[in-house]
């Protein structure tokens, strides 16, 4: 019989002691059932568990809810919950924060960052901008508080070529941070923005030359990328989107086999939408089989029951950062409007 927690004294623990280590550091009774332990603490709680679609397949068949960052922050935004646990990175469950003040917000791991935000750094992109004052700037959500705080229009790449597209043709723009979402967009739209130089390690390391043998040996194969891969990858593509579009379109396809280009974790839910179908990772260029984001990967089964339990570790800001923050990102909603 598993062990009920109830009918523990939890223990007292030290704040200082989970900021340095980034999560719950406690052992888990290995006869937990541990779907059923979240479960009971989410109903107990009022808590609602929103999950990135690169999530580990576990955390996914948990959440209460599984999209991509569009989908994730119109979640955040409308819930009832008094406690929003973000299994994702560290700038999304900044923007649940963001958007739900009196709420709690908690992350398994405060260490689950991005490579995309961390190639950001704050000051040298107010450094950036000083140098456009005529420009606005339109930030993909995949950045730090500090950088939407200093940004006119936070977007996705679900809605990021339809935002782009309101905007005036004379009003010259700054896109930020990721200079290959920009790339594809100002192939799209035909606008000429300045682009910050960052990037995601995840989306940069597929090689085109094995994806040119992989689609050799799968011709029929239709070939779904995200717009954050490199150009030499996105020009194979039969498709590119964000992963709701690349899920939407393998559904919608008949084809029976896919290659897919982004970060292996929404093969999972492309695997429920189509049992019968065959889902093939596009390779990166290492010795990897598939291509997983090391701080997605960060959050566990374990350390979410923790964080549940505990309500640590949790996500906290000045209120003067959150609402300068809040207005781009209300700003992408409202422009949002019929955006799938």
């Amino acid at each position: 019989m598993p062990m009920s927690t109830e009918t523990l004294t939890l223990p007292v623990l030290d704040d200082a002691a989970i900021a340095e280590v980034g999560f719950v550091q406690l052992p888990v009774d290995p006869t937990l059932d541990m779907f059923a332990e979240i479960e009971r603490l989410k109903k107990e709680k009022n808590a609602v568990l929103l999950a990135h679609y690169y999530q580990e397949p576990d955390i996914q068949d948990v959440a209460d809810y599984v999209g991509d960052s569009l989908g994730l922050s119109r979640e955040a935004a409308k819930t009832e919950a008094d406690i929003i646990v973000f299994a994702g990175v560290h700038f999304m469950a900044e923007t649940a924060k963001i958007l739900n003040p009196n709420k709690t917000v908690i992350l398994p791991d405060l260490n689950a960052g991005c490579s995309l935000a961390d190639s950001c750094p704050p000051d040298e992109f107010a450094a950036f901008r000083a140098k456009y004052p005529d420009h606005i700037v339109i930030s993909y959500i995949n950045c730090s508080a500090a950088i939407k705080a200093q940004t006119d229009i936070i977007c996705t790449s679900s809605n990021a070529k339809h935002l782009v597209e309101q905007i005036p043709d004379d009003q010259p723009i700054i896109f930020a941070p990721d200079k290959n979402l920009g790339r594809w967009l100002i192939k799209e739209t035909g606008r000429d923005m300045v682009l910050w130089d960052g990037s995601c390690i995840v989306h940069e390391i597929f090689s085109e030359q094995k994806l040119v043998r992989l689609k050799a040996r799968h011709p029929d194969a239709p070939v779904l990328a995200h717009p954050e891969c490199e150009e030499p990858v996105l020009r194979h593509a039969d498709h590119i989107g964000s992963t709701s579009s690349i899920r939407r379109y393998a559904v919608e396809n008949p084809a029976t086999e896919f290659i897919v280009a982004t970060e292996a974790g929404i093969l999972h839910q492309m695997q429920k939408d189509s049992p019968d179908k065959t889902f093939i990772p596009a390779p990166p260029d290492n010795g990897c089989a598939c291509n997983d984001c090391p701080h997605m990967k960060l959050n566990t089964l374990e350390k979410l029951y923790l964080c549940l339990e505990y309500e640590k570790p949790t996500i906290e800001m000045e209120e003067s950062l959150r609402l300068r923050a809040l207005k781009p990102i209300e700003r992408m909603l409202e422009m949002s409007e019929g955006v799938k």
